[in-house]
C-alpha cells in the first residue's frame, strides 16, 4: 500500500487492525444484503437473456469478514479480480471458484445442462480466465448502481486473475462484508465470492443521507435566492425600427434631416431590458401616454431569418 496521506489516514488504519470492524456488524451486514438482494434478478436476467447462459444465479450468504479471506474458500484454482473505484483501490475484490468458471463455460458454449460437468483441477485457460472477467464484470456493474449511492467504481474491470498471480496477489487487511452467491446448472453449481471492504460501504451507504440533506439545503438557498433575485429592479426600454439603408445612406446623414418611418413599423416594437429583447410590441397611445401592447414573445431564430431575407 502506498504512503498515507494524514495522521488522520494512519490512525484510523490502525483502529481498523486493531478493532476489526469499521461499523456495526448488523448495519453491514444489512447493507451488504440489500445490495445483493437488489442485483439478483438483473444478473440472473442478463446472464440468460443477453449473454444466453442458462445458468441459476442465487444469493447464499452475507457475512462480516475480512478482505484477506476473499479466497479463504475457493479452493487451489480460480479467478479473481480486483475492482478500484474513485475512493479506493479495492473497492471490490471478486473470486470464482473454479467450478463457477465451469458452469459458465459450459453454458456459454453449448454444454449440456442435465450433464454433469468436468471440475477444472488445473490453473484456468485464458478463454476461461476471459469468461471469468465478463462475469466479473456483470456483478460490478450491477454491484455500482447510480446517483448518489453508487460505488463509482471504474470500469472495465481489471482482467481476472489465476494461477500463481492470483493467489500470491496481496490483498490489503481491513474489516468487510462478504457477499456468496451461487452459480449453478441442475447438475452443477460453483459459487462467486464478492467482499466489499467496509470503509467503502459506510462511507458511500452515509454519504447518501449526507448528499440528501446538502440537496435539501441548496434546494431552500436556491428558493431564497430565486425569490430575492425576482424582487430586483430593471429597467425596460421599448425601440421601434425605423428604416434600412445602406452604409453609404448613413454616412451621408446631417443634422436636421427628417427620416421616414416604415410603415408597419409600429406593430413591430420590441420589448428588453438589459439589452436582452424580451416580446415584440405595439406602439399605441392612451390619452396623453404612449402605450406599448406586448404581442408575442420575441422569437431570436425567427428575427434572425427574417434579417437575412427582408422583405
Amino acid at each position: 500500500m502506498s504512503g498515507l496521506a494524514t495522521m488522520d489516514d494512519s490512525r484510523a488504519l490502525v483502529i481498523e487492525r486493531l478493532v476489526g470492524d469499521s461499523g456495526e456488524a448488523s448495519h453491514v451486514i444489512g447493507a451488504g444484503r440489500s445490495m445483493a438482494e437488489r442485483i439478483v434478478s438483473p444478473l440472473q436476467k442478463r446472464f440468460s437473456g443477453e449473454i444466453g447462459a442458462q445458468v441459476t444465479i442465487d444469493l447464499r450468504a452475507v457475512e462480516v469478514s475480512r478482505t484477506t479471506q476473499a479466497r479463504s474458500h475457493a479452493g487451489d484454482y480460480f479467478a479473481m479480480a480486483v475492482v478500484p473505484s474513485t475512493v479506493s483501490s479495492d473497492a471490490l475484490t471478486m473470486v470464482m471458484d473454479a467450478q463457477a468458471v465451469a458452469v459458465m463455460v459450459c453454458a456459454l458454449f453449448g454444454g449440456d445442462p442435465e450433464a454433469a460437468i468436468s471440475p477444472i483441477e488445473r490453473d484456468l485457460s485464458p478463454l476461461e480466465a476471459d469468461v471469468a472477467t465478463l462475469v466479473f464484470e456483470e456483478i460490478a456493474q450491477a454491484l455500482n448502481g447510480s446517483g448518489k449511492r453508487s460505488l463509482d467504481l471504474r470500469f472495465p474491470v481489471p482482467r481476472a486473475m489465476s494461477g500463481q498471480e492470483a493467489r500470491r496477489r496481496v490483498l490489503r487487511d481491513g474489516a468487510a462484508v462478504r457477499l456468496i452467491f451461487g452459480l449453478s446448472t441442475p447438475t452443477e453449481s460453483g459459487t462467486i465470492t464478492v467482499m466489499i471492504p467496509q470503509r467503502v460501504l459506510l462511507v458511500q451507504r452515509n454519504g447518501a443521507a449526507v448528499g440528501e440533506d446538502e440537496t435539501s439545503s441548496q434546494t431552500d438557498w436556491h428558493e431564497r435566492f430565486s425569490e430575492e433575485v425576482m424582487r430586483s429592479a430593471v429597467t425596460l426600454e421599448a425601440t421601434m425600427p425605423l428604416a434600412r439603408m445602406t452604409l453609404g445612406d448613413l454616412a451621408r446623414l446631417h443634422v436636421g434631416q427628417v427620416l421616414d418611418i416604415e410603415e408597419n413599423a409600429q406593430s413591430q416594437a420590441q420589448l428588453s431590458a438589459r439589452n436582452k429583447t424580451l416580446f415584440v410590441c405595439e406602439f399605441g397611445k392612451l390619452g396623453q401616454n404612449y402605450t406599448v401592447r406586448i404581442k408575442q414573445p420575441f422569437d431570436a431564430g425567427q428575427d434572425f431569418i427574417d434579417g437575412l431575407m427582408p422583405g
